[in-house]
């Protein structure tokens, strides 16, 4: 059996990137966020994915599945807005192009969490990776993936993230003085 599991996410989730964005969001205030809202994204909770390959171990299940969710098309913008709500916070979202985050090397995945290119390759890629954060997961659905709702996740994550030492070493995200200046210099692009 091979299962391609996406972005897994949940509490004690180390890598620090969705953490990061609840996290940031919860401390209010103009929040830089990358590219489109309505770019799809992928995220499956470690618990539900779990849950999902003991049952196919114990049906003896083989194949190989895309191990990604939700079930329904998610998109940067509503888990943003996901983190808001959950956080309860004022954050505001100001969207701003993949080239200007490209044009200023905003580094994908880790500086600028959950944010895989659309319109420009990686470094040393020759073509952007579109699609990396879409992919089919009907297989997997057919075969008895389900996915807890998001909002619990996000509620899971954030009870979490607020029980860690605020010195803690975070692995992902931009420094706040840097999005700070970005977005000032986003401004002057812009008017």
């Amino acid at each position: 059996m091979s299962i391609r599991a996406g972005q897994i996410v949940g509490p004690y989730d180390y890598t620090d990137r969705l953490p990061y964005w609840l996290k940031r969001i919860a401390e209010g205030g103009e929040i830089l966020s990358p590219g489109r809202p309505g770019r799809p994204i992928q995220v499956i909770d470690a618990r539900d994915l779990a849950q999902w390959v003991i049952q196919l171990i114990e049906k003896n299940m083989t194949g190989t599945y895309n191990a990604v969710g939700p079930d329904y098309t998610l998109t940067m913008g509503q888990l943003l807005e996901g983190c808001k709500k959950v956080t309860r916070s004022d954050a505001d979202f100001t969207w701003v192009s993949e080239k200007f985050l490209n044009d200023n090397k905003v580094e994908p995945w880790g500086e600028m969490p959950l944010w895989i290119p659309e319109e420009f390759p990686l470094p040393g890629a020759k073509e952007p990776l579109n699609g990396f954060l879409a992919v089919d997961n009907n297989k997997a659905i057919n075969n008895g993936l389900t996915f807890r709702p998001l909002t619990e996740t996000l509620e899971d994550i954030w009870n979490w993230e607020k029980g860690r030492p605020k010195s803690a070493n975070r692995k992902a995200g931009i420094h706040r003085q840097h999005e700070s200046d970005l977005l000032g210099l986003w401004r002057q692009t812009v008017d």
